[in-house]
């Protein structure tokens, strides 16, 4: 089972990179993985059972409408969000991995496990008819060396046959972190941020890896609501508690 994604030792990550060890789990090493975890290890990762129809928030016990508070109080401008996991031990180490230190390894399990999420929870009706990474600004791109959403747009969208549209956002400048910062914060910091640079269909989704307080997202969806998507889902692995 999971007891331990940091600090890993130099030689675990030596043996998890491996090619001779595609076949381990990423989190413990044991031989009978699946898609990059162990039957043990993959029921350790936290689902995201209770949470807000909308906005995917976690919700600590089922209730009427299964809605949060602040949607019910400001709907967002998308329609619904589909996140299977909470960011919690291990999602947020293995997403941390990931995102910061490029080693996709941990993240394939996720993936994976995203796409069989997917399909069994779209309807064909329901289905986007494109799929826009939440944008990153060329300058950070530049210092990550890659974009984690568009990363997980493209391997989506190549198993659920959904064109991506890396280029159809972009930020008009770059922003603080957004780490550290409240909701408000967020907000503020991403004022006018985003920019439409192509026509739309009428159903988008956003994908993204971790939801925390959703003012990206919310930003996001207001300019593609605002050139003309109509149906905007919220696509992301990871939703953080409130």
């Amino acid at each position: 089972m999971i007891n331990r994604l940091k600090p890993l030792s130099t030689k675990f990550e030596e043996l998890v990179n491996r090619k001779d060890q595609a076949g381990r789990c990423v989190a413990c090493l044991s031989p009978d993985a699946h898609l990059g975890l162990c039957s043990h290890c993959r029921a350790d990762l936290p689902r995201n059972h209770w949470h807000c129809q909308t906005c995917a928030l976690p919700l600590a016990f089922a209730s009427p409408g299964m809605r949060c508070g602040e949607c019910q109080t400001s709907l967002p401008p998308y329609s619904r969000s589909l996140i299977p996991w909470r960011y919690q031990f291990p999602v947020d180490s293995m997403i941390g991995r990931y995102k910061y230190q490029g080693h996709r390894k941990f993240a394939r399990p996720l993936l994976a496990g995203f796409v069989e999420f997917l399909e069994d929870r779209l309807e064909p009706a329901e289905k986007p008819e494109l799929l826009i990474p939440a944008p990153m600004h060329w300058l950070r791109r530049w210092q990550r060396g890659f974009n984690q959403a568009q990363d997980i747009a493209e391997y989506l969208g190549a198993r659920l046959e959904i064109p991506v549209g890396a280029r159809v956002a972009r930020r008009t400048r770059q922003v603080s972190a957004q780490r550290g910062l409240n909701r408000a914060g967020r907000l503020i910091n991403l004022n006018g941020v985003f920019e439409i640079c192509a026509p739309l269909p009428q159903r988008v989704a956003i994908v993204d890896d971790v939801v925390t307080t959703g003012a990206t997202v919310r930003a996001l969806a207001h300019a593609l609501r605002g050139a003309g998507a109509c149906d905007i889902q919220v696509w992301a692995l990871a939703r953080t508690p409130g």
